[in-house]
């Protein structure tokens, strides 16, 4: 028997993903009917079910067994788990913000609101996408996208978790979030183009000092001032809202966080405020409606799933457990119940508990209104019925309600008519004093403001570095070649370095683009021409000055000289990957012959070093050579073996497989160690060829064993000058008699 039930509950498991939720409600009815000892497993299988009739839509079904469950034991966070996503994602679902499973998208909230509150008014670019507001004391995380360095504080602190970029949902780069300085190109601009924005925002952080101090009185004043300023932000009246509450004026608090809600709807930290308010008024059923709707915009909230799961537990315990029977017989405890459940969303009817439509009325009620108001008599404004409360919350609603009165009379000897003002310019058009967006940036933008300190030009592809300060990204690479620290503050950069991952700042980009494009696009050509002249690969080639390099014939290299840290870069950024090799000369400080190298792979070091693998292409003849940024360059020739034909064909060939077949003999004389290092450092001899002509380099073979072979680089030289393969095998069969010779001797 116990074998079947767990194969039914088993069943009833695999109903949910499935949503087959009748399936599931039924079999847990019947586990129900047929278990033996009532209290064995009887709460679990009543909240299962109860949570299969609500993802079912059977929601009078369905709170009628969660309250029945609550009343076999008091119900948990954990029983209410399900219910809580289920209603919040209803909510979501009804308000189209959400994406897959019906929660809503990570950044939907810019993609559904961007253009409320502050951003609204023409400051969307400035915005910052964690608070929604105009962005003070923007921090650049490594992505490459700005936010408000404080916001960026409490999302490490709030979550506890590594910080995740809003935009692009990237946190493998983002260290402590604390090392981060304030980008100081942009915070300069912004302070310089919206000065009051940015002194609503100064006034912001003192009052949250004094705030912290517990200095209330005058972090309010500090708010009062920042509203008076900056009228449409959202934050100034939600933080207003809280030192409110702190000062246990909830009537206030609740202006406030409503105010903050009109301004941004789908601002999750607004509606926090606004149930605080509301539960410290004592009007918990709103507040708990508060609480889903933020949910729904941010399911990951931890103190709105707190506090929805708290308050929907109050709700739904028992009365007779806490009201003496006098007072409330279990009849009126039910229809107190139900009416707090209807009173949760704005419910008339019992038959409509939670559906789906009303959800949707219920999240547009919270989005676009304040809570609505309550009349002496109790009634709901809108509602023909009264509001039935839960017993045990009576005399704390009492006292509640008291302190409302006394804080109503208060009001107007504080300033409620101040307060009044600041709703009325918040419905309006923004304060004389606010910046006017259209034409804020054009008016007083100087190009010079967006200028790179180390080139003196505007910013191209800008980067901005952990401490705050932004460069074109090769001019950044320039400087830390010669020294892995900022060239400003001279901050250590040595864990930036290695991590050689430059991500453009978008705001930056943006503004340039937006604000300066003519500026812009005479920028973009000074960059297309240095690129044009740094590809061409005939005129001004980078020549790097060290060893004899062979067409075919890999050539590693140990790269460290800044110069030729920055010779390499360039060669890959322009595509060609390629650059020349000649031995030094002291006449002439070049060899006039020198090989074309390919770039395979670099592999970079912690310290900016690297290891740059090689091959050889082509030959070629330097005509003429100058100096470009501490590397050398040349004009160059090509060289290419001279064709022959008929006799001297065949003769050449007769030669060529006499050669080879003498190079072999050298080769395998060698002894297996010295074999094995050649062939690790150049790879093993090439093959013979058919066609001896058809590379203009000639046979590859030729090229490894001059490369192998033990003679000085001044004896190789002549070698790679030569353009007849005739010669050229002649010498190397000269060469190879001498070696024979000297180890007869």
């Amino acid at each position: 028997m116990g074998t079947e039930s767990e194969s039914m509950l088993q069943l009833a498991a695999e109903a949910f993903p499935s949503k087959n939720f009748d399936l599931a409600a039924d079999i847990y009815e019947c586990q129900l009917a047929g278990l033996g000892d009532p209290e064995t497993r009887r709460l679990e299988l009543m909240v299962k079910r109860a949570d299969a009739l609500a993802f079912g839509g059977k929601f009078t079904e369905a709170f009628d067994m969660y309250r029945q469950a609550s009343e076999t034991e008091r119900l948990t966070p954990v029983h209410l788990t399900n219910l809580i996503e289920y209603l919040s994602g209803s909510i979501g679902r009804q308000d189209g913000s959400n994406g897959r499973n019906g929660t809503p998208r990570k950044g939907a909230v810019a993609a559904v609101c961007p253009g409320v509150g502050v951003a609204g008014f023409g400051y969307e670019d400035f915005s910052c996408r964690i608070c929604l507001s105009f962005l003070f004391e923007p921090v650049t995380l490594p992505c490459g996208h700005c936010f408000c360095k404080k916001c960026l504080e409490r999302e490490r602190k709030e979550k506890e978790r590594p910080v995740m970029c809003k935009e692009c949902l990237d946190s493998s780069r983002v260290a402590d979030v604390q090392s981060y300085r304030v980008n100081v190109v942009l915070g300069n601009l912004l302070a310089k183009w919206f000065p009051t924005l940015h002194q609503a925002g100064r006034l912001r952080r003192e009052g949250n000092g004094l705030y912290a101090e517990k200095k209330m009185e005058a972090a309010l004043e500090k708010y009062d001032r920042a509203i008076l300023i900056a009228p449409m932000d959202h934050i100034l009246f939600s933080n207003r809202s809280q030192i409110h509450s702190s000062l246990r004026r909830y009537e206030r608090a609740l202006r406030d966080a409503e105010m903050a809600c009109r301004l941004m709807p789908h601002w999750s930290k607004g509606h926090v405020r606004k149930a605080q308010a509301l539960v410290s008024l004592g009007r918990t059923e709103e507040a708990l409606r508060e609480y889903l709707v933020c949910l729904s915009i941010e399911p990951d909230c931890r103190p709105a799933k707190n506090e929805a799961h708290r308050l929907l537990c109050d709700l739904l315990a028992p009365v007779t457990d806490q009201v003496p029977e006098h007072i409330l017989d279990y009849s009126n405890a039910h229809m107190s119940f139900r009416a707090h459940v209807k009173n949760s969303i704005g419910i008339n009817t019992p038959h409509q508990i939670f559906s789906p439509s009303l959800l949707s009325s219920a999240s547009s009620l919270a989005l676009d209104s304040p809570a609505p108001e309550r009349p002496e008599g109790g009634e709901v404004k809108g509602q023909g019925k009264p509001a039935f409360r839960k017993p045990d919350h009576c005399f704390l609603l009492k006292r509640k309600r008291k302190i409302a009165e006394e804080e109503e009379e208060e009001e107007e000897e504080y300033g409620g008519q101040e307060r009044r003002d600041d709703h009325k310019r918040a419905k309006s058009e923004p304060a004389e004093g606010t910046d006017q967006p259209g034409s804020a940036a054009g008016d007083v933008l100087d190009p010079t403001d967006l200028d790179c300190s180390l080139c003196m030009r505007l910013f191209y592809e800008p980067v901005t570095t952990p401490c705050g300060h932004t460069f074109c990204l090769r001019c950044l690479e320039r400087c830390l070649d010669h020294n892995p620290k900022c060239p400003l503050c001279k901050e250590e950069l040595s864990e930036y370095l290695v991590q050689r991952q430059y991500s453009r700042t978008v705001l930056t980009e943006n503004l340039i683009a937006k604000y300066l494009p003519s500026e812009l696009i005479e920028r973009q050509k000074i960059h297309q021409d240095e690129m044009a002249d740094l590809s061409n690969l005939n005129k001004n080639v980078p020549i790097f000055v060290c060893t004899m390099a062979f067409p075919t014939v890999p050539c590693p290299l140990h790269i460290f000289e800044p110069c030729y840290r920055l010779m390499i870069r360039r060669c890959m950024e322009t595509g060609t990957n390629r650059f020349g090799m000649c031995l030094a000369d002291n006449r002439k400080g070049v060899a006039d012959y020198g090989c074309l190298l390919e770039i395979r792979d670099v592999k970079f070091f912690s310290d900016g070093r690297s290891v740059v693998n090689t091959i050889g292409i082509r030959r070629f003849k330097v005509n003429q050579h100058s100096e470009r940024d501490g590397y050398n360059t040349a004009d160059i020739e090509y060289l290419e073996d001279v064709k022959v034909e008929g006799l001297a064909e065949r003769e050449l060939h007769t030669l060529h497989d006499a050669v080879y077949d003498q190079a072999l003999v050298w080769v395998n004389s060698l002894k297996a160690e010295q074999k094995e290092r050649i062939e690790g450092h150049f790879g093993p001899m090439p093959q013979k060829e058919s066609e001896l002509q058809d590379s203009p380099n000639g046979p590859s073979w030729c090229w490894w064993l001059l490369a192998v072979l033990p003679l000085e680089a001044r004896a190789q030289l002549p070698f790679l000058a030569l353009t007849s393969l005739k010669d050229r095998l002649s010498g190397i069969r000269k060469v190879l008699l001498f070696m024979a010779h000297s180890r007869h001797r």
